[in-house]
């Protein structure tokens, strides 16, 4: 805030950590400059619908609270106010709200102030309009002092907004006396220490890397008031800071380190700490596996006797123009999968949703399957591929067994996109729902995995030692390589076949298997704990048949919580 009043200071950059103060920052700079230096701001956040809530649940109120804005800013409801939800009038200037992913939103009005919330969550183009910071950014062009600020949690090391801006900067950071030798230096994460003193995670202290003392939380926040900034670059007319969770009164160091623990168990979830604990970017280096190596991995399990701790499965479907393949995965606590079997139905898709290949899905999918440990899985969710030239069959066939979670999905790239869509979409095709996932969020997860997760346990993708698993399938499993090219000023990353002409439908399957779990809504770890729970209330049962009687069909004008019930009771069972 301070920066914000220096005449030198153009830019400011911040990269930051979640939840330290950042949203409230910048509404104390739109309350100053409307009450004491009234000028044309615009604020852009990730999305239009983001740029809403923000207007109705955080300016609002301070709109609201303070009468020294009361006084200027109109209420939007009050008639000939010349207010509306996201463009607020005063005199002598004016706010605008907008979304990066509305280019009307960002065209037009000249603006001296401009705060971006969130930068690195802004979609790569504003509709056909190009980058939406760059598009807001020549609006202040025409101000000799105009003052742009520019915050996020960064991403991807390389395809980070604010970190390419917190680069360009003279990269501030902020250091802090120790309560003890009163030697000044950054918060940094090495210096967390808790099993190597004796405690645990909930009890980590922080150590001086002068001293070597360790410090309370009591003493860590007494020492945060006393800060002093450090420039690392030359100053150029860009300020930029980085803040990380270490320097935040709302948060404890023990608070921090068993976060820690918990999301190292996966790839992706140590990344999301990294990025919204530690305010820093993620070293993406998983970009290619060799399907060699998966044959090191083959166990001795299969799709009659699985292991003992999967509580889950669901089935990938791949369409092709002469058969359907099918891979059977199983899923336990933390995301641990068991690829079970992988096979292929031969003839044409093209038939009625009854009869051929895709009478053998159906039976395929009511089989039940036997655990190591006596319990009987069936299937929970089947996800088949609605691209491709039978995607009238596939919706006809999701249709007809929707009440049995079957699912048309298919596939839409780009990084950042949801696993799971929070509402399907409509086809002209069929009165079928169509599901559309982020397949390269799904494969950053899958080769995340191969190439960190290398114990069995959290995250682990488990092969087994079956006959489909040869040198093709395994190459199918790893087709792809992550390639990164500039596209609108940024570097942005792609999956790519390794080869022209090979096969993928290993991996595909695996997506969509992944994907449909993902959508299925139930928490692994909540089933592996009730049936550790069952395990331990019952230390001496038996392995019971793996023929169990199948019940009697259900009507089919059932409803659905009726049906929902009793599918979901062979689940645990």
């Amino acid at each position: 805030m301070d920066l914000v009043n220096d005449p030198a200071v153009r830019e400011i950059w911040v990269m930051k950590s979640a939840q330290v103060g950042w949203s409230e920052i910048l509404l104390n700079v739109i309350g100053y400059f409307v009450h004491l230096d009234p000028s044309p701001m615009l604020m852009i956040q990730p999305t239009l619908e983001m740029a809403e809530a923000f207007s109705k649940d955080r300016l609002a109120p301070m709109i609201r609270d303070t009468p020294a804005l009361t006084g200027r800013i109109a209420d939007p409801k009050s008639r000939d106010s010349g207010n509306t939800l996201l463009h607020k009038k005063f005199p002598g200037g004016h706010l605008t709200i907008a979304g990066a992913n509305s280019a009307s939103g960002l065209a037009s009005r000249p603006i001296r102030i401009l705060l971006c919330d969130e930068i690195d969550r802004y979609p790569a183009s504003a509709g056909a309009e190009g980058d939406p910071f760059s598009l807001a950014r020549k609006r202040t062009t025409a101000f000799w002092n105009r003052k742009i600020l520019a915050g996020s949690t960064p991403t991807i090391k390389g395809q980070s907004r604010v970190e390419a801006g917190y680069l360009n900067s003279d990269q501030r950071h902020f250091e802090f006396p120790c309560p003890h030798c009163g030697e000044y230096q950054r918060l940094v994460w090495e210096q967390v220490k808790w099993s190597e003193i004796g405690l645990a995670p909930e009890e980590a202290r922080y150590q001086c890397v002068h001293c070597g003392s360790l410090w309370t939380d009591v003493e860590r926040r007494e020492v945060l008031p006393r800060y002093r900034v450090v420039a690392t670059k030359p100053f150029n007319g860009i300020a930029g800071l980085h803040i990380n969770e270490l320097m935040s009164p709302f948060v404890s160091i023990g608070e921090m380190a068993a976060s820690f623990v918990e999301a190292k168990k996966l790839p992706e979830t140590l990344q999301t700490w990294i990025n919204t604990a530690l305010g820093e970017t993620w070293a993406d280096t998983a970009t290619e596996v060799e399907g060699a190596g998966l044959l090191k991995r083959r166990e001795a399990y299969s799709k009659d006797a699985i292991p003992a701790s999967a509580v889950m499965l669901t089935l990938g479907v791949d369409t092709q123009d002469d058969r359907l393949e099918l891979q059977l995965v199983a899923w336990g606590a933390d995301e641990e999968s068991w690829v079970l079997d992988h096979v292929a139905f031969r003839g044409d898709p093209g038939v009625a949703w009854n009869k051929g290949v895709w009478a053998e899905l159906t039976k395929y999918r009511q089989q039940m399957f036997a655990t190591q440990d006596g319990r009987v899985l069936t299937i929970q969710a089947t996800g088949i591929d609605f691209g491709g030239h039978y995607s009238q069959h596939v919706a006809d066939y999701a249709y007809r067994h929707r009440f049995e979670r079957v699912f048309a999905i298919r596939g839409a790239g780009g990084q950042g996109r949801l696993v799971w869509p929070k509402r399907p979409g409509k086809t002209k095709l069929s009165k079928a729902d169509i599901y559309t996932i982020g397949v390269d969020t799904i494969k950053d997860i899958l080769y995340g995995r191969l190439a960190r997760v290398s114990v069995p346990g959290p995250g682990y993708i488990h092969i087994p030692a079956a006959d489909f698993v040869d040198d093709e399938w395994c190459e199918q499993f790893t087709s792809e390589t992550k390639e990164y090219h500039k596209a609108k000023g940024r570097r942005v990353a792609v999956w790519r076949p390794k080869r022209l002409g090979i096969r993928q439908e290993a991996q595909d399957c695996w997506v969509y298997a992944y994907a449909v779990m993902r959508g299925r809504g139930i928490e692994l770890n909540k089933l592996a704990k009730v049936l550790e729970r069952r395990r331990e209330a019952e230390p001496e049962a038996q392995v019971e048949s793996a023929e169990v009687q199948v019940p009697e069909p259900l009507p089919k004008r059932v409803k659905r919580s009726r049906l929902r019930v009793a599918r979901s009771s062979y689940l645990l069972r």
